[in-house]
């Protein structure tokens, strides 16, 4: 299926949010997401599933001032 990250089209066969972000090297990170602008908890990731055309945003926490 063809879905976005932070605005870069890929192809992926991830068929939830989990395993979708461990195929793209955010496992183990603190990040938080959202799946077409609605923010997806942690907890719900697992058994969210993914559709031809989301888009997917990855944000991870900044330090400073």
């Amino acid at each position: 299926m063809n879905i976005s990250i932070n605005g870069d089209p890929i192809s992926t066969s991830a068929e939830t949010l989990t395993v979708l972000l461990e195929q793209n090297g955010f496992a183990n990170t603190t990040i938080a997401t959202a799946v077409n602008s609605t923010f997806v908890p942690q907890e719900q990731r697992q058994n969210y599933a993914l559709k031809e055309g989301d888009q997917i945003e990855v944000l991870a926490p900044m330090q400073g001032g």
